[in-house]
């Protein structure tokens, strides 16, 4: 990495951090006075516009994205690969309003995490595997009533670019038990923006949003052909970016 492109990304985390801190600091108390949606639109969809601005025109970190055609009116389940924090930033504003399953310990972090509880993510411990899933229908059933998206990354971690891991079978059992669509995504973030270190590669991502996959029926049957159709279906485009 060139010393320029070291600046660069010295100066996007610095405006990143320090965005975050000034933005939640100013929205938080405001919030607590919100519904739950509009929190989700000033906490996460605003902020998460600077982030993706910030990576486009700091480190060069730009997009491309397909399927927006594939995005049914009824809100679903969302079933994406996990290679960066990119993603993460990039998705709540394709699909709104959303929430996320996340790690308890993101709560945790100052500022950020302080807001993002205000958002309403779906908190798990990882650690209590089958609390987490009860948890995750649970509580991810009364998001998907109240018209809320929900992301779930089924890897569970980032994933390196060319890594394969077997889907965890949560969000799509989420989806089967309230006969909600479930939409692949998939991409290669991690190629510009990888999953360990500071480093950052200027490019352009590729998101592509796959065909609803509407689960057809709640038992366990059904939901392993959903998983595998949703696993299969990414998997192949990364291929695809892979060999192209």
């Amino acid at each position: 990495m060139s010393l320029l492109m070291r600046l660069r990304v010295v100066l996007f985390y610095l405006l990143l951090s320090a965005s975050a801190a000034v933005w939640c600091i100013l929205v938080t108390p405001l919030a607590l006075f919100l519904s739950v949606r509009w929190r989700i639109k000033v906490i996460i969809e605003w902020w998460s516009a600077i982030a993706v601005w910030l990576a486009k025109n700091i480190v060069g970190i730009r997009y491309e994205i397909s399927g927006l055609e594939n995005i049914p009116d009824q809100p679903g389940v969302i079933l994406a690969n996990h290679q960066s924090t990119w993603e993460t930033f990039f998705l709540p504003r394709v699909f709104r309003p959303q929430t996320q399953l996340i790690k308890r310990e993101l709560l945790y972090v100052p500022f950020f995490g302080w807001a993002f509880a205000l958002a309403k993510p779906i908190a798990i411990d990882r650690s209590k595997a089958r609390d987490s899933l009860q948890q995750l229908t649970r509580t991810g059933g009364e998001r998907l009533k109240d018209g809320m998206w929900i992301l779930v990354f089924p890897e569970g971690t980032r994933i390196a670019p060319g890594e394969t891991v077997k889907f965890s079978r949560g969000g799509a059992a989420l989806a089967c038990a309230n006969n909600a669509p479930i939409i692949p995504v998939a991409h290669n973030a991690g190629e510009f923006w990888p999953r360990q270190g500071w480093a950052k590669k200027p490019g352009t991502v590729k998101v592509m949003i796959g065909p609803a996959i509407y689960p057809a029926g709640a038992d366990p049957r059904s939901i392993v052909a959903a998983n595998k159709q949703a696993e299969s279906w990414i998997n192949q485009q990364l291929q695809g970016l892979k060999d192209a």
